[in-house]
């Protein structure tokens, strides 16, 4: 089994997260490229104790940038949407 680390690397925290988490009762983490959705739920209901109802996962494609003359490619990253549920919530958004 993978390290729950490497499968959960750190909450996305925006405005749209942040109304998500009010009104779906869903949390938005980034997570590794290579993670399934089975591996990704089991990882968040081992780290915060909670059930997790159902998983969506979504790539970002980065994105083109140019400094100068240079162009160059923001790195590609993997976003899952956690549904938890009724009634749970993760304690660490709750000081954010």
């Amino acid at each position: 089994m993978k390290d729950l680390r490497r499968i959960v690397r750190r909450p996305v925290v925006t405005e749209k997260t942040s109304d998500l988490r009010d009104e779906e009762n869903q949390n938005v983490f980034e997570v590794a490229m290579d993670a399934n959705k089975i591996e990704i739920a089991r990882a968040v209901e081992e780290m915060f104790k909670v059930h997790v109802e159902k998983v969506r996962t979504i790539v970002v494609r980065g994105k083109l940038k140019r400094v100068g003359l240079m162009m160059g490619r923001r790195r590609s990253w993997k976003k899952a949407v956690i549904t938890l549920a009724e009634g749970e919530n993760i304690d660490v958004f709750e000081g954010v």
